[in-house]
């Protein structure tokens, strides 16, 4: 596939060339009717300069003074010659320059008619200029029509040296253009050659990020592959971390196995030790996995509408919870949205609501609204709350899954995670009267 570069330099090459041959084209035009319309004119300057040296006796005779004449008109071989015909069609006249040339028939004209053509006699071409005149006399009216006749040979001369060096400037014009549009294409692109040699430093593993500046054109460009770079970097850590975190967190149950395998104790107790830290190791697994998963913000993201997302969640919660039927109220706009993975959104939203669900008695609220350039989520219930200190301890940064609070799980503590890794904010107080009051607060879209 072609390049950038030379498509860029072919099409606008295409274009110059095809403006250069339509111009050249139309000037070649413009001097050719230009230069004919200077032979019609001096055919009928010389014309006039005819008819004035001419006279007409009272007989009708036309007298023609020969030493008045044009220089042309009196050399034989001379390139220009002129007659004159009168009512009967017959030659009346002619030029010392016609008698070594053919004369061409001529109809008599009208009075003041002018016919300018380009004929052919004896296979070259001439330009023709007749004019009808009537003389009036004291005996009478005696039409004639003068004519003069040239050879297009000074004619063509002019064109052909014209488009000669017409032709030969264009030419220098055009590779003169040609070089300077290769120069300012050069230069044009030249910040996506940078882009290029910064893709591939990156690659190489020489830098991180795109660090150049480039025009606003390319800005929009270069930043959301920085943001992506970032988010990919971020992507990452998160992996390696929750492995890390992961592995951390197994080396507790485990050692606390291999005790009870290696120890005294009778075979009931040993079965219970064994089956919680089977059960406290799933749930570290699953804190981990769903930590790790979180996708976190990038460029490419759409929009989420929120009150849909909400819906759904509550619904599906709601069957999960048959036995519990508290009244729900929902008070989000239809016009709040968020540009947030839906999955991350279906987590976060679907551990509160679980939540409010397992702890309400009678009432869940959940309202949404816009504050300055945040989206504020709040979920509240009515149930028997968090204590003071738990709830410094779940929003403390490193908190892990297996030190999670008491009898929330790990739906908080991924909360958390993802909130975190959103830029966002989590706040959990009581209510003023019972219950829990859980505030997710989101960068506001742009």
């Amino acid at each position: 596939m072609m390049s950038l570069n030379q498509r860029v330099l072919l099409s606008a090459t295409l274009v110059l060339l095809i403006f250069i041959v339509g111009i050249a084209l139309a000037l070649d035009r413009a001097f050719y009717d230009s230069a004919r319309l200077g032979v019609q004119d001096r055919l009928f300057a010389k014309l006039l300069m005819l008819m004035g040296d001419s006279e007409v006796e009272e007989s009708g005779v036309l007298d023609v003074p020969t030493n008045l004449l044009d220089a042309e008109f009196g050399h034989v071989n001379s390139d220009t010659y002129a007659f004159i015909i009168d009512r009967t069609n017959a030659i009346t006249w002619q030029s010392t320059s016609s008698l070594n040339e053919k004369i061409p028939a001529v109809a008599l004209l009208e009075k003041g008619k002018k016919e300018f053509a380009q004929i052919m006699i004896d296979g070259k071409p001439h330009f023709i200029y007749s004019y009808g005149v009537a003389w009036e006399t004291q005996s009478g009216s005696y039409p004639f029509t003068f004519t003069v006749i040239t050879n297009t040979l000074l004619f063509e001369a002019q064109i052909e040296r014209y488009r000669e060096d017409l032709w030969g400037w264009l030419s220098i014009m055009v590779v003169l253009l040609l070089v300077t549009q290769m120069l300012v294409l050069r230069w044009g692109l030249q910040p996506m050659r940078k882009v290029s040699t910064e893709l591939a430093a990156i690659e190489s593993g020489q830098q991180e990020s795109l660090k150049d500046v480039y025009p606003s054109e390319l800005k929009l460009l270069t930043d959301s592959i920085n943001s992506l770079i970032n988010h990919e970097h971020k992507q990452q850590k998160r992996y390696r971390n929750g492995l890390a975190d992961l592995a951390h967190s197994l080396k507790t149950p485990l050692a606390v196995l291999q005790g009870a395998v290696h120890g005294e104790e009778d075979e009931q107790n040993r079965h219970k030790t064994i089956q919680e830290q089977i059960d406290r190791m799933d749930n570290i697994i699953q804190y981990q996995l769903r930590r790790a998963a979180t996708a976190g913000s990038s460029p490419g993201m759409g929009l989420i509408t929120l009150r849909p997302m909400v819906d759904r969640i509550v619904t599906t919660v709601a069957k999960a919870y048959s036995n519990k039927r508290p009244e729900i109220t929902i008070d989000i706009d239809d016009a709040i949205s968020l540009r947030i993975d839906e999955g991350d959104l279906m987590e976060l939203l679907g551990n509160l609501v679980d939540n409010a669900f397992k702890w309400c008695r009678y009432n869940i609220n959940l309202s949404s609204r816009y504050h300055e350039n945040q989206v504020v989520i709040q979920v509240k219930d009515d149930g028997s709350g968090i204590q003071p200190h738990e709830i410094a301890r779940i929003l403390e940064r490193g908190v892990r899954a297996d030190q999670s609070t008491p009898g929330h799980g790990i739906g908080l503590a991924i909360v958390r995670d993802i909130i975190q890794v959103y830029g966002g904010e989590l706040a959990i107080e009581n209510n003023r009267t019972s219950g829990l009051c859980v505030t997710l607060r989101l960068k506001k879209n742009k």
